[in-house]
């Protein structure tokens, strides 16, 4: 029997992470069709791509050659995204309105993040879709309507299953055993960090600390929500664990970037950095992006989301085992036990359509000539490298509408000093291990 523990989950055909899949791996097979049936030309114009520009002239100049890009780019995703809403069971009408809104601000952002003098600034557009929208979310009352198109989660889960077409899975491979010996270094060391701190320092509940150490280890929100149900914390204390991991995530954003470059950081043992330090995905994208290297993603990619998300459903067992066996004895709960199918349920599915992704584009530059494969990555590869970029611009600027100052210090200082303990732990050893003992792998990854 099911340990009641557990929480019940939506039918797969309802969950975000099935439709994050089933719209990134349609674009990647229909990029892929449209290449091998000569339709090219029709992949350039929905994938909008603004170059880098220091007078007004040139960017209009830009937007003029392709004047179609814009409102197929929009067309194509609103098409996706409001199919997707109305099987998950959101407002489609809602969050059709609140999607137009959000993708004239990507627009805005995208453009400004290209500009020659910000980029000098390292005020690319990722940091400055963050700050935007931070700003406006902090000081206007957003619109409800609005509100319901901001889903971090989702966008970015589309957008890292594009990462993974732009990720040869030989790469993957290589790199997996790497990432997971390292993420499991950290991810054990923080979360053992702030479970003690919380319970033994500070004397907040073993759920409340399982939670927070979830949060601050493996995956950020996802690992709050996913813990917590398991070893039946609190809702209280599952809201304060996602709160703590956002204040956290935002100050790491800005954070890391300035560092690496301060520390003169390769790009890719920067994203391996950022992939250990950082506790949210979405976050550590942007940090990532913030490096301005295409590298610095890929590492940060192999560490996050192949090193730490995916121990998410191990974790939550191994939680939820200790919560009825331990916690609860002589409870009405201590008899339950906590069944292995577990680890599949709390499993993040979109780790998955990552892997096929991958493993799908790595088949088909395998299966032609060279001279084609270079054209595929041009003509389909390219592409999808800037529909991931516009799936992670809307995920960076729904972060930043949805981040509210003043319910991120509506916690105690307990909770605050216990994470901060892992993030005292967590950042040093990260960059050690990213820097001395698996440097050489960093380096190497192109």
């Amino acid at each position: 029997m099911t340990s009641s523990a557990t929480f019940a989950l939506p039918p797969w055909h309802r969950r975000e992470d099935t439709w994050a899949i089933l719209i990134a791996l349609g674009l990647v097979l229909a990029v892929t069709l449209a290449f091998f049936l000569g339709g090219a030309r029709a992949v350039s114009t929905a994938a909008l791509s603004i170059p880098t520009w220091s007078d007004g002239d040139k960017l209009l100049g830009a937007l003029a050659a392709n004047p179609l890009a814009p409102l197929t780019l929009f067309g194509l995703f609103l098409a996706a995204f409001s199919g997707a809403s109305f099987v998950l069971g959101w407002d489609v009408a809602r969050y059709a309105a609140g999607f137009a809104l959000l993708f004239v601000f990507s627009v805005i952002v995208t453009a400004l993040g290209s500009n020659a003098a910000l980029k000098q600034w390292q005020l690319e557009t990722p940091l400055l879709a963050l700050a935007i929208g931070i700003a406006l979310g902090n000081l206007v009352r957003l619109p409800g309507w609005f509100q319901s198109a901001l889903r971090t989660e989702f966008y970015v889960k589309v957008g890292i299953v594009l990462m993974g077409a732009t990720l040869p899975f030989t790469i993957i491979l290589q790199a997996g055993p790497l990432a997971i010996a390292q993420a499991t270094i950290v991810a054990v060391t923080t979360f053992v960090a702030i479970y003690m701190a919380a319970t033994r320092l500070f004397g907040l509940d073993r759920r409340f600390g399982a939670t927070l150490g979830a949060g601050g280890s493996i995956c950020g929100v996802s690992a709050a929500i996913a813990i917590g149900g398991a070893c039946r914390a609190e809702k209280s204390h599952v809201s304060v664990a996602i709160s703590m991991v956002i204040l956290w995530a935002v100050a790491m954003i800005f954070a890391l970037p300035v560092a690496c470059r301060q520390l003169g950081l390769a790009p890719g043992v920067a994203g391996a950095w950022i992939g250990t330090s950082e506790f949210a995905d979405a976050a550590g994208f942007a940090a990532a992006g913030a490096i301005g290297d295409d590298r610095a993603v890929k590492t940060f990619t192999l560490m996050k989301v192949v090193g730490r998300d995916m121990f998410v459903g191990v974790w939550a067992v191994a939680v939820a085992f200790l919560s009825v066996t331990r916690w609860d004895r002589g409870a009405a709960g201590a008899s339950e036990r906590v069944g292995a199918g577990e680890i599949w349920r709390r499993f993040p599915k979109f780790i998955i359509g990552f892997l096929v992704a991958s493993l799908l584009v790595t088949v088909v530059l395998a299966s032609i000539d060279s001279a084609s494969g270079t054209q595929y990555s041009k003509e389909a590869i390219g592409p999808l490298k800037t529909l991931r970029g516009w799936a992670f611009t809307w995920t960076f600027l729904s972060i930043g509408f949805t981040t509210r100052f003043r319910e991120l210090t509506r916690f105690g200082w307990r909770p605050f000093a216990a994470f901060a303990v892992g993030v005292l732990i967590n950042v040093p050893l990260g960059y050690w291990l990213s820097t001395s003992v698996f440097e050489s792998f960093w380096l190497a990854v192109r």
